[in-house]
């Protein structure tokens, strides 16, 4: 029998809620509105909220200066293409390790896991000087490499998660009605664990799209995403705010719209198998 929650509870726990969200939405709030300002409308002090005075200057310097659909398409191919791929090597190793383990597995997982607790910049020369030796630096497909081996391992996690709630009763019975493995993956597997694939690629691609380190030091101008065209506008002349403030909205507004639009299934999918 579920609990009974007072209304003040409930009005409490709400109003906390917004709290916590607005919080965390107000700097992208302040970025937008920043957008819009003259640049001296926004080193005011105290700083103004909303402009004084509403300006789309910024946003076409921003284009003039740099080219934003270039780096907005560099940004498309890597994290779409990080996260397939990362997808194809993670199916089958989330499959062995949910469905046929062995007494190594827990290790390799954790193992796997281990791999994002160490610093990037520990490993920042060596990769750099493989990706120089083998003429990778300031490519898309150097970058999608790489972001696609450092998401792999919570692609294999939350795939393994989601497939440890699907009953291997239904993966015997296909194999007794003769589906081989591929089969036994691509249409018994896969369509039940829908809801969890498709949160762990929205989550990876949220996070190679966002991803700073690696693209700022092996990038320069011909693979350079979008986090690259947020940095060229903090340069030794200073910190031009509106005009960074534009290039910051034109960098995460493709991501919080697919967000939005995919809220739904991104839920679903990580709530997938928490009730039985």
């Amino acid at each position: 029998m579920a609990r009974a929650i007072s209304p003040q509870k409930k009005w409490t726990f709400t109003i906390l809620a917004w709290i916590v969200a607005l919080i965390i939405f107000f700097p992208i709030l302040w970025t937008f509105l920043t957008a819009f300002k003259t640049e001296g409308d926004a080193i005011l002090f105290p700083p103004a909220f909303l402009p004084p005075h509403w300006t789309l200057e910024n946003f076409f310097e921003v284009q003039t200066r740099s080219n934003y659909f270039k780096h907005f398409f560099n940004s498309v191919v890597i994290s779409v293409g990080s996260t397939l791929i990362g997808l194809v090597i993670a199916v089958p190793a989330a499959w062995s390790m949910a469905f046929a383990p062995t007494k190594r597995t827990k290790d390799i997982l954790m193992w796997m896991l281990s791999t994002k607790m160490m610093p990037a910049v520990g490993v920042l020369v060596p990769i750099f000087l493989i990706f120089k030796n083998l003429g990778l630096l300031d490519t898309l497909g150097g970058l999608t490499g790489i972001l696609m081996l450092i998401n792999l391992p919570i692609m294999v996690w939350m795939l393994y998660t989601y497939f440890r709630e699907i009953p291997i009763d239904i993966l015997e019975a296909s194999r007794m009605d003769g589906a081989v493995l591929w089969k036994e993956i691509v249409y018994i597997l896969l369509p039940m664990a829908i809801p969890g694939i498709a949160s762990t690629l929205l989550l990876n691609v949220i996070l190679a799209w966002n991803e700073a380190f690696w693209t700022l030091n092996l990038s320069a101008a011909n693979a350079a995403p979008l986090t690259a065209f947020i940095a060229s506008y903090s340069s030794p002349e200073g910190l031009f705010w509106a005009k960074l403030s534009a290039a910051s909205t034109l960098a995460i507004a493709p991501i919080l719209i697919l967000g939005w639009f995919s809220q739904k299934q991104l839920v679903r999918g990580m709530t997938f198998g928490a009730v039985k």
